[in-house]
């Protein structure tokens, strides 16, 4: 559904005041997309949270689209790379999980046993969950995204400026 825009521009609804305050934020870079990104944690099986999750983030988009006529772009980020903290309850072959406690999720076997770890599988019913109600999104997976060297750079920056970074974090 494409709204006016001018009357979109008035709605008080939360999506489209959050569009607005980042509209107002984001009017220099008007020379690409706008990137919306969600995130979630593969260390259980997809949810309503989660779904909950993407949908917020894409409301505020589909309001951003409508005030802006901008592109915009939404992507998922699995956060794959986090630790196995506990096992579970609803999932089967728990022995293999308790054994794998503090790896990362996409080193953590698949419990279903249908893919190479528990956070590709976990990775995979999210994709199949919300493709199944239509959300227009790209998925990001941070094991591949390190593979490839994507945060190289900024890994890199955060080591030269260590000791700036532990003085605001550590006090924190």
């Amino acid at each position: 559904m494409t709204l006016p825009r001018c009357k979109s521009r008035q709605y008080k609804a939360w999506p489209f005041v959050e569009a607005r305050r980042l509209l107002e934020r984001e009017r220099t870079r008007v020379d690409r997309p706008i990137l919306f990104q969600t995130g979630y944690g593969p260390s259980g099986l997809p949810h309503i949270g989660t779904f909950c999750e993407v949908l917020r983030t894409s409301m505020v988009r589909h309001a951003y689209g409508e005030i802006a006529n901008r592109p915009t772009r939404l992507i998922c980020f699995s956060d794959d790379m986090d630790a196995l903290r506990r096992v579970p309850d609803n999932v089967p072959n728990q022995g293999p999980l308790r054994e794998a406690i503090g790896l990362p999720l996409s080193r953590v076997p698949d419990p279903f046993g249908r893919h190479e770890s528990f956070a590709a599988s976990n990775n995979a019913r999210l994709c199949k969950f919300l493709d199944h109600f239509g959300f227009e999104y790209e998925f990001v997976s941070a094991t591949e995204q390190y593979r490839a060297g994507a945060f190289d750079e900024f890994l890199l920056r955060v080591l030269e400026c260590f000791e700036d970074v532990q003085a605001i974090m550590l006090p924190t």
